[in-house]
């Protein structure tokens, strides 16, 4: 299996994280419950979960095309395994991508930052709350099968905070 190839530079003087020349935020699981809480609480004035995940998926995205084009990585499982391994170096958590095509597939997450975050914090909640590794995983599959952003829909079809073992995300085009 390849591994990812990391590139951390940090700059003392703009007080900034860069991974692979991307600049990256590194935080903990109480910032990151604290804005995803903001982003649900605020539906009425902005569609902040679709922010999150937006985001979320452009930067990775943005990464990975970038790594696979420098690392001239072409094929798909290995892309995948790439993927994997970057969800995990970033402290996201840890991931299996159980069936993947160019039409989509199926994630399982036995641990994501954010859920076990939610947890600590509030405890189980009626609904996911896992936007960033949604949108990590629109990235994963669009980089992977070289689709622009946007190109497919994740949605969590059971989820930690909800009382699931695990997360299960379902992607289609």
């Amino acid at each position: 299996m390849a591994q990812f190839k990391l590139d951390h530079r940090f700059d003392a003087e703009r007080c900034r994280h860069y991974l692979n020349n991307i600049v990256t935020v590194l935080h903990c699981h109480h910032y990151a419950t604290l804005f995803t809480q903001l982003a649900i609480d605020a539906k009425e004035l902005v569609d902040g979960t679709r922010i999150l995940k937006e985001t979320a998926e452009d930067i990775f995205f943005k990464m990975l095309s970038d790594y696979f084009k420098q690392n001239a990585v072409a094929d798909p499982k290995e892309r995948l395994d790439l993927a994997v391994q970057l969800y995990s170096i970033c402290g996201l958590g840890k991931m299996a991508v159980t069936a993947a095509n160019e039409n989509g597939g199926t994630v399982q997450m036995p641990y994501a930052h954010v859920d076990e975050g939610w947890l600590k914090k509030w405890g189980k909640f009626g609904t996911s709350v896992n936007f960033i590794g949604a949108g990590f995983i629109a990235a994963t599959f669009a980089a992977t099968y070289s689709k622009p952003t946007r190109s497919f829909s994740v949605e969590e079809q059971q989820s930690r905070v909800s009382g699931a073992s695990q997360s299960i995300f379902k992607i289609s085009k």
